[in-house]
């Protein structure tokens, strides 16, 4: 997946969300701030990431992500 794709399906998934994200050959590295982050644990945030993104990393189109995620009152 190119970058424009992985926007597109995480803008789908954080509407209203400041999303970022940069391909450094099969890594990935998304950052995001979403008032959905607010109040949820570090953890159920990949999780939701990783659900948006789950077609992807199953097909094997990404590879590895890292991420920054975060509540806009955080950022």
């Amino acid at each position: 997946m190119n970058q424009q794709e992985v926007l597109s399906v995480l803008q789908g998934a954080f509407e209203g969300a400041d999303i970022d994200v940069k391909i450094e050959g099969s890594h990935y590295h998304v950052a995001i701030v979403s008032e959905l982050f607010d109040g949820v644990r570090a953890v159920k945030r990949q999780q939701m990431v990783y659900a948006a993104l789950n077609d992807a990393i199953a097909s094997g189109a990404i590879h590895a992500v890292h991420m920054s995620l975060s509540a806009p009152s955080e950022a």
